[in-house]
C-alpha cells in the first residue's frame, strides 16, 4: 500500500497537482517580483517572441522575466540539468525532460511546409549525400529526428549550427543539416537543397507541419507559477504580433547579419497563429513525430505520447 501512495504521489506530482508541497524557491528582484529565466536560442523568431516579457513592454505583475541566450542544443541539455526555469527546446529533447518540465501550449516553432534543409554544393547526388558525413547542429535536434526519420542511418558529426555552411563551402563536409536563418541564406551561396524536411514531413502526413522546437516551464515551480509562466509567454507573442516593428528591429539584433527583409522573412515563418496555440493539429503532429521516433529508437521507450499535455491547451 505504501509503495502504490508513493507512486500516485509522484504522479501527481509530475503532472503539477501538489508541485505547491515542493516548490523551488525563486530569487526576487528589489521590488519583490520573482526573477524566472527564459533560455532561448540566439535566432530571430525566439528573441521576436519573448521581446514583450523581457523589455516589460507589458506587466507582469509579481514577476521580472530575463531572457539568456544559447544555442539550441546547449539549450537542451542545460533543460536536462534543470537549470533554467524556462527554456526554448528542440521537441526532439522533450522526452529526456518530460519529468521535470512541462510543455507550453505556446512558442511553437513548426515548419508549415518547409523546415530544415540538407544542403550542398551543386552536383552532390541524393545518394552520395546519404554515404557522407553530414555535418548536424545536435544530435537531440528536432532537425537530426527528422533527418533519422526521412534517410534512415546515416554518419554524422556535429558542427555548431553557424558554421555548417561554412563547413561546406570550404569542403570539409560534403553536407549539412542547416536550421535556423540558413534556411533562407544559403541560396547566398549557391548550394543546393537535397531535402526539406518540413515538405517531406507534411506530404507524408495529413499535411500537419513539422514539430521543431517548444517553450518548457519547470514542474517545480508549482502549477500557478507554470500557467501564470505560460500566460505571460502567449501574451509576449501576441505583442509582439501585434507591434511588429518594435519586435522585429529587437530581433535584427540576433540575426547574425542578415538584412531586415531576411529577419522579417524568417520571423513570419516560425511567428504565427500556431505559436499562440498549437492547435490540435500541432499537437497531433507532436505526438506522431515523437511516436515515430520511438519505433527507430531514438525516443525514450516508455514516454507515453499519447497522454502528453500541453499547459494552456484548452483540450
Amino acid at each position: 500500500m505504501f509503495i502504490l501512495f508513493v507512486s500516485k504521489l509522484m504522479r501527481l506530482v509530475l503532472e503539477g497537482h501538489l508541485c505547491g508541497l515542493f516548490m523551488s524557491t525563486l530569487p526576487r528582484d528589489e521590488d519583490g517580483n520573482l526573477i524566472v529565466r527564459i533560455g532561448h536560442s540566439p535566432d530571430p523568431d525566439d528573441a521576436f517572441m519573448f521581446h514583450a516579457m523581457t523589455t516589460n513592454a507589458f506587466p507582469t505583475p509579481g514577476y521580472n522575466f530575463v531572457h539568456e541566450l544559447q544555442d539550441i542544443e546547449t539549450l537542451n541539455h542545460r533543460a536536462m540539468n534543470q537549470e533554467l526555469e524556462v527554456s526554448a527546446v528542440s521537441i526532439h529533447a522533450y522526452p529526456d525532460i518530460s519529468e521535470h518540465y512541462a510543455l507550453m501550449n505556446c512558442g511553437a516553432s513548426m515548419g508549415e511546409g518547409y523546415g530544415p534543409m540538407i544542403v550542398a554544393k551543386k552536383g552532390l547526388t541524393l545518394e552520395q549525400a546519404k554515404s557522407a558525413i553530414i555535418a548536424v547542429p545536435g544530435l537531440k535536434t528536432s532537425a537530426y529526428l527528422g533527418l533519422r526519420l526521412a534517410w534512415g542511418d546515416v554518419d554524422v558529426e556535429v558542427v555548431p549550427f553557424d558554421e555548417i555552411i561554412p563547413r561546406i563551402l570550404d569542403d570539409t563536409y560534403a553536407c549539412g543539416l542547416i536550421i535556423h536563418e540558413g534556411q533562407l541564406t544559403y541560396v547566398e551561396h549557391d548550394l543546393n537543397v537535397l531535402i526539406d524536411l518540413g515538405v517531406w514531413w507534411n506530404e507524408r502526413t495529413e499535411g500537419w507541419p513539422m514539430p521543431l522546437g517548444g517553450n518548457v516551464v519547470r514542474r517545480d515551480l508549482g502549477q500557478q507559477v507554470m500557467e501564470d509562466i505560460t500566460l505571460y509567454t502567449k501574451m509576449s507573442i501576441e505583442h509582439s504580433i501585434a507591434h511588429p516593428e518594435e519586435a522585429l528591429e529587437f530581433a535584427k539584433a540576433w540575426g547574425r547579419g542578415i538584412d531586415d527583409e531576411t529577419n522579417q522573412k524568417f520571423v513570419t515563418m516560425y511567428v504565427n497563429e500556431r505559436t499562440i496555440d498549437y492547435k490540435p493539429e500541432g499537437r497531433s503532429s507532436i505526438r506522431r513525430f515523437l511516436k515515430e521516433g520511438q519505433e527507430i529508437g531514438l525516443i525514450r521507450h516508455d514516454f507515453d505520447v499519447e497522454t502528453l499535455a500541453f499547459i494552456g491547451a484548452k483540450e
